[in-house]
């Protein structure tokens, strides 16, 4: 699908930006891949790694529109992962948080518009369901523009999508570097807010595998969510450092206990399919009203009226061994 395609990905430095560029070039023959962001010497640095023919690297912040739309000139497909999204560091920040995440989720819109993109993906998280902290709250308006941006598209061929998922293995800033990092410097205990805090996980391949695959299913207007194992921070901390004391430190400004990813007030718009789930949009299009099939012919199901999906509730929770093989692929991550 992604042959003889130009791709560019806004905040394609990050670690999704990475894995995503290691995997296409590794499956596909892209025409261009574009990494679009702000930062030159992330940028710098990628390019000693990935210098094949077809990459680009494109100085630019996504609170510029015409710079953006200059960047999406020939573009195919667009994956909008850049965003601010250290959830003390927004509270501290709000505004900054805003003009990052929502009015860039705008001017990435626009611009694509403006460019004739066929498809675009925007990542979001499942802060953004129900949420309680400005990362969240800023999320939640990143997915709602990119959902009704679908009614903007007029006669072009350009359809948006959103996909949604839990706290991303060996991330940048996520928590088994953190904590392999303490127990490389010697700590003596580990650091835990509250032992019943669960999240969901995915690891990098996996997040960038499910992108792929909805650029193939997406109609327009979905929001896709991947099912996913859960577990508790403390079951995480316990095996990487079985012997060492935990202490509790308390939940930080705007964590929740549990994470949902599908809100039970969504349930009415909410589909199962075999891997993921789907809610469908809460606003009428034009273009299509039925999301139970998708482009692959994967059929999916409506949920129980007051479904909720849930890392507090959910039944697949990785076992002791389970939670290992997560370490490993954080680690090496």
């Amino acid at each position: 699908m992604l042959n003889d395609k130009t791709i560019l990905i806004t905040g394609g430095t990050g670690s999704f930006g990475k894995q995503f560029v290691k995997t296409i070039l590794a499956r596909y023959q892209p025409k261009k891949v574009i990494i679009y962001s702000r930062d030159e010497l992330k940028q710098y640095e990628m390019a000693q790694t990935f210098n094949a023919p077809q990459m680009r690297y494109f100085i630019g912040d996504v609170r510029d529109q015409a710079r953006l739309t200059q960047a999406m000139d020939g573009v195919d497909y667009v994956i909008h992962a850049a965003a601010l999204k250290h959830v003390p560091v927004a509270e501290y920040n709000p505004m900054e948080c805003i003009k990052t995440n929502i009015y860039g989720a705008e001017n990435v819109i626009h611009a694509a518009l403006a460019a004739g993109v066929t498809r675009v993906i925007a990542l979001s998280t499942d802060k953004a369901a129900n949420p309680i902290n400005l990362y969240g709250a800023t999320k939640l308006a990143s997915d709602k523009l990119f959902v009704a941006a679908n009614n903007m598209v007029g006669n072009r061929p350009t359809t948006f999508s959103v996909v949604r998922y839990g706290n991303v293995v060996g991330s940048r800033g996520s928590v088994i570097p953190f904590f392999k990092k303490l127990l490389d410097n010697g700590a003596t205990e580990l650091p835990i807010t509250d032992a019943r805090m669960t999240r969901f996980w995915i690891t990098l391949q996996e997040g960038v595998d499910f992108v792929i695959k909805n650029f193939e299913r997406m109609h327009g207007g979905e929001i896709f969510v991947p099912k996913i194992p859960t577990a508790t921070v403390m079951a995480l901390a316990e095996v990487m450092a079985p012997d060492l004391p935990k202490k509790i430190i308390g939940i930080r400004p705007g964590e929740k206990l549990h994470e949902v990813m599908c809100p039970q007030d969504d349930s009415h718009l909410t589909l199962e399919f075999h891997d993921h789930y789907v809610i469908q949009p809460s606003i009428a299009f034009t273009s299509r009203s039925d999301y139970r099939l998708n482009r692959l012919g994967e059929s999916g199901t409506p949920v129980a009226d007051g479904f909720e999906y849930s890392s507090g509730t959910s039944p697949d929770v990785l076992d002791a061994d389970g939670l290992r093989k997560l370490v490993e692929i954080g680690v090496k991550e």
